[in-house]
């Protein structure tokens, strides 16, 4: 029995359990789940600001008014196909949709866990290596929040798979999905348009950036139109710009007393170290002129972590969910290169599920 057990399945397994025992603690109510917030609804001055899973919920349940129960519209309508694909499979039942937004994420939870060890195992390596992303924080707790991260890096994976096997015109499609999803899915793509270019495939380089990019822009300037703005930016109501200095999100913290200390050696460990890690390696792939679909996606993928927000650094949770990519790239690079002690390294991203078992630190 246990020789037939798939890594998705245990993924598929453990978050069943999660939601299960949040639910429970929740009187089964699926939309306490998303954390809805009493400044935004109904709107009290003085309310709690809940997270970020309350937008995706409030568009699926009205998409043409959820606006208003929103702190930034065009940044939270720019991750449209989760909140729309929840309301579609809730028949328009308002009552349904809580449901729907969970249903979609345990689904794509085991879909993202089960093309990453399709991928590894086209390498010739353990499947295994696949929990270091199906159980690391960002894209559990993502399920347990109502967030877009499981279905947009399920999307994503099987996007980056298809274009393994050179079916690029699908995974394309897939690219183009995701981005729909959750915009950060594009560092993806961009990983993979370099390397077209870099083999001087450049017509399917443009074929591909256009299929996967076109949609997303289209769906930019609409919501520009709409709310006057488009939605590209660093994150919703007092979120931080991207740096320009690289890594200027980190050390601009302001290191007062211990726990920031805690904090910034946390995201060092969590994020930075791995990040400067793949950076190099991805260059220097590039420098000896090993250009694959792996390096691609990993430099891209690395190179996030240099601007990513103050807002985002400060926030143990926000940078789990911003790194989901970058774990996904390692273990695809590493496979590609048989590095075993990478891939064994990536496996301690499994120990940020400890941020799961606190979730007093949650704003509500």
């Amino acid at each position: 029995m246990m020789k037939r057990l798939r890594p998705w399945q245990v993924v598929l397994i453990v978050g069943l359990v999660y939601v299960g025992l949040t639910l429970a603690h929740n009187n089964f109510d699926a939309k306490r789940l998303a954390l809805i917030g009493s400044l935004y609804d109904p709107g009290l001055p003085d309310g709690r600001p809940g997270y970020d899973g309350q937008f995706a919920y409030q568009i699926a349940r009205d998409p043409l008014n959820g606006w208003t129960k929103i702190d930034v519209p065009a940044y939270r309508y720019q991750r449209i196909l989760y909140p729309l694909l929840a309301r579609a499979l809730a028949l328009g039942n308002v009552d349904v949709v809580p449901w729907t937004l969970l249903s979609l994420n345990i689904a794509a939870l085991a879909v993202g866990a089960w093309c990453l060890e399709e991928m590894l195992a086209s390498y010739h390596v353990s499947r295994w290596y696949a929990l270091a992303f199906g159980l690391s924080a960002g894209i559990m707790m993502s399920v347990r929040l109502d967030l877009a991260e499981p279905l947009a890096y399920a999307l994503a994976l099987g996007g980056t798979w298809l274009a393994l096997k050179d079916r690029w015109r699908e995974a394309a499609v897939l690219f183009a999905l995701a981005a729909l999803t959750k915009e950060t899915t594009l560092l993806f793509a961009a990983g993979i348009v370099l390397v077209y270019w870099l083999r001087r495939s450049w017509h399917k380089g443009l074929i591909f950036g256009a299929i996967a990019l076109l949609p997303f822009v289209t769906w930019q300037a609409m919501l520009w139109q709409w709310f006057g703005q488009p939605g590209i930016g660093s994150g919703g109501a007092l979120a931080t710009p991207f740096e320009i200095i690289p890594l200027h999100g980190l050390w601009s913290i302001p290191i007062v007393n211990v726990r920031v200390l805690a904090l910034v050696i946390l995201m060092l460990l969590l994020a930075v170290i791995p990040g400067l890690l793949s950076l190099w390696a991805a260059m220097r792939d590039g420098l000896h002129r090993q250009i694959d679909i792996p390096m691609g996606v990993l430099l891209f993928n690395a190179l996030a972590i240099l601007i990513a927000p103050q807002s985002t650094f400060r926030e143990p949770l926000g940078m789990a969910r911003y790194i989901v990519g970058l774990i996904g790239a390692v273990l695809l690079y590493a496979a590609s290169r048989r590095k075993q002690r990478a891939l064994n390294y990536a496996l301690l991203w499994i120990l940020t599920l400890a941020l799961a078992l606190n979730e007093s630190q949650l704003p509500v």
